[in-house]
């Protein structure tokens, strides 16, 4: 019964028929919800309480810019150089304005507002326009604030932007190296894995010093699975985290390592929005003893 309980709950407020809850509400339903618990908001002590209490109380208007998928390449382009940043074929308002045919013959489409609704092109001659511009039009009607009420997304304007297709010629996955900051400076890594693969993603967790961190558990995890995932130039990648994250209490600074070249994603202030399940009780436990929250600084 509780189990039909809290999936209940998780449709309600992922099918927005509670987006009238004001903030704190919804944050602890959508928290009991997910983890079968009451978040601990007045004194937080886990990872993804202090993220929640980050949300409500740590949030500055700036920092819209730095999640929005266009603008925040100004600021990456300033505090590490244009060479890291994915480059802008093109930008429109919305789905209409699309001209497919000035496109390149490989490209990446993506709304700047939104998480997840990217849309491939590896050749020209096996791409569904149809398809593509229906995800794309269904993106732009999401605000991604209300699902999990991260405040930095709720009055970015939807765009659309092409960018430049950056894998290896028929690379169906690349690596993503998700770069854990806390207090201004780099602490772990968390590399994305076999995205597409017929097992699924996995999520592997290094110290700077690349020394595995079992904060997600695999009932058969094998050494081999992630023996050859360290970049030969992750110290590089570090310097990159470290340049970015500086300010912050914490955040996530998304970065792809292609054939030797670091390419920056993104910046995540709220993993999995604040509702992380995969990690284990240990690591949440962990990473939430390495935010310090701003009232403790």
């Amino acid at each position: 019964m509780k189990q039909k309980v809290l999936s209940g709950i998780r449709y309600l407020c992922y099918h927005g028929y509670l987006k009238w809850l004001p903030n704190e509400a919804y944050i602890k339903l959508l928290f009991y919800g997910t983890f079968g618990k009451c978040a601990n908001l007045k004194s937080p002590q886990n990872y993804n309480e202090k993220l929640q209490w980050l949300k409500l109380h740590a949030m500055k208007p700036e920092y819209q810019d730095l999640v929005d998928k266009y603008e925040v390449k100004k600021y990456v382009t300033a505090m590490i150089g244009e060479e890291y940043v994915i480059p802008t074929l093109a930008i429109w308002n919305n789905v209409d304005e699309i001209d497919f045919e000035e496109l390149p013959d490989q490209f990446v489409l993506k709304t700047t507002h939104d998480s997840g609704s990217v849309v491939i092109c590896r050749h020209k001659k096996n791409f569904n326009k149809e398809a593509a511009i229906k995800i794309l039009r269904q993106s732009m009607k999401k605000n991604y604030y209300d699902v999990c009420r991260e405040p930095q997304y709720k009055n970015i304007v939807p765009r659309i932007i092409a960018e430049s297709y950056i894998a290896p010629q028929d690379c169906v996955d690349i690596d993503d190296y998700k770069m854990m900051c806390f207090n201004g400076k780099f602490d772990n890594v968390m590399i994305c894995s076999g995205r597409h693969s017929d097992r699924g993603i996995r999520y592997y967790h290094f110290d700077k010093n690349w020394k595995f961190l079992p904060y997600v558990y695999y009932d058969d995890l094998d050494e081999m699975d992630f023996v050859n995932l360290r970049p030969q130039n992750y110290d590089e990648m570090i310097k990159i985290a470290n340049a970015l994250c500086k300010g912050f209490p914490h955040i996530r600074v998304d970065l792809y390592n292609v054939n030797g070249k670091i390419y920056f994603g993104e910046l995540t202030f709220f993993q999995a929005g604040g509702f992380d399940d995969d990690l284990t009780e240990e690591a949440k436990n962990i990473l939430g003893s390495k935010i310090l929250l701003p009232e403790n600084t």
